[in-house]
């Protein structure tokens, strides 16, 4: 597989309406638990991915429910993925989910399931 068609893609969901800072935060939690699940089960796409640039896409899902269903895809695929669920320090409530990251893994695959989701 050539490095550049390696992907990283972080979910949002548009319905919750945080703050650009705390989109940002949790754009951040889930690119850090998915390079540190790669290191795990994936050390060589990793190590590509970061060599190359570590792409990095975020999209945003309509709704919980449409974010669930794609997390379900991801697992279903065996794509590296993780479910950030907020700790209700600031704006929304504990265990509310926020984004899902899914990568870094085959750019086609993970286009597949994310690319109907708008850029944000």
């Amino acid at each position: 597989m050539g490095s550049d068609e390696l992907t990283m893609v972080l979910v949002t969901r548009k319905d919750l309406k945080l703050s650009k800072g705390k989109l940002a935060a949790q754009c951040s939690h889930a690119a850090v638990e998915c390079a540190l699940k790669a290191k795990r089960i994936r050390p060589n796409e990793l190590s590509s991915w970061l060599e190359n640039g570590a792409r990095k896409v975020v999209v945003a899902a309509p709704n919980l429910d449409a974010l669930k269903r794609l997390f379900g895809e991801c697992q279903a695929e065996g794509l590296v993925s993780y479910m950030v669920r907020d700790a209700g320090h600031t704006e929304i409530p504990p265990g509310t989910v926020t984004v899902v990251g899914i990568g870094p893994g085959p750019r086609d695959e993970i286009d597949a399931l994310t690319g109907s989701f708008s850029l944000v």
